[in-house]
């Protein structure tokens, strides 16, 4: 009789686990899908300013940040639709990229500033430069004339009437101190700043080789730029909510915070 009764209790209890299971089984999630933005950016400032602002995104989205060592493939991947959205250059430097690549580009919002610098090299005095003094600059149409711009401004070269923002070397009118302009990739500017008398270099890459250009150039550019580094999404995508979605999270509070308290001047909000 005791035999009887556990096999009866046994199979009462293996009924009722399973019935536990089956009903467990059909319960499904109710939480809503996640959907990924991709943003392919430069590492430094622009990868740390995303981060801060994957926090800031409305309820929904996530960010996926792709870092790039160049200048090119950041766009080339957008406009592929490889990648949503990119954050690493100013607006002359896309509208010549457009112009040049038949590429399709836009602007979906600006979010900081970063002087471009003069800094030491063999040579450490813009007073008193050396006779046929090489001085490295970016080699991409907008940041070469960015660079010439800034020696100008400082007394070392003097350029064509109306040569602005597409300058180049060919453009120099007067050169008295016979200066020879070193074209590099913007990237490689820092690492050849010790063999050339001077290089201008721009602020994302000079950060990322641990100089400020407000306390270690040797002249910087004022705070009214032309040269604001935007958002850029592929024509088409900048009125979808995910475009929405990151211009909010990029302009958020936070991130303005972030910029101020983290970067000492050389990287300057303008939102």
């Amino acid at each position: 009789m005791k035999k009887t009764l556990a096999v009866v209790l046994a199979l009462v209890l293996a009924l009722g686990l399973a019935a536990c299971g089956n009903s467990g089984s059909k319960t499904t999630s109710t939480a809503p899908a996640v959907k990924e933005i991709t943003v392919a950016a430069s590492p430094t400032p622009h990868a740390e300013i995303l981060a801060v602002a994957a926090k800031n995104l409305p309820e929904g989205y996530s960010l996926k940040v792709i870092e790039y060592d160049d200048y090119v493939q950041p766009n080339m991947v957008v406009e592929s639709g490889e990648v949503f959205a990119n954050y690493f250059q100013h607006v002359p430097y896309l509208d010549d990229f457009n112009a040049q690549n038949g590429t399709h580009i836009v602007s979906l919002c600006g979010v900081h500033v970063e002087p471009m610098a003069v800094y030491a090299g063999k040579s450490a005095d813009l007073a008193n430069i050396p006779d046929g003094a090489q001085i490295a600059v970016p080699n991409d149409t907008t940041n070469e004339a960015r660079a010439l711009l800034l020696l100008e401004a400082n007394g070392v070269i003097k350029l064509k009437e109306g040569a602005g923002i597409t300058a180049t070397k060919n453009d120099i009118a007067e050169n008295p101190h016979n200066v020879v302009i070193v074209e590099a990739e913007a990237a490689a500017v820092p690492s050849i700043r010790q063999d050339v008398d001077f290089a201008v270099i721009n602020t994302n890459y000079a950060v990322g080789a641990g100089l400020n250009p407000v306390n270690d150039s040797l002249a910087i550019e004022g705070s009214a730029s032309a040269y604001v580094n935007i958002v850029c999404v592929k024509a088409g995508n900048e009125n979808t909510d995910e475009a929405k979605a990151l211009t909010q999270a990029v302009q958020s509070q936070e991130v303005k915070d972030f910029i101020t308290n983290t970067y000492g001047g050389s990287v300057v909000c303008v939102f």
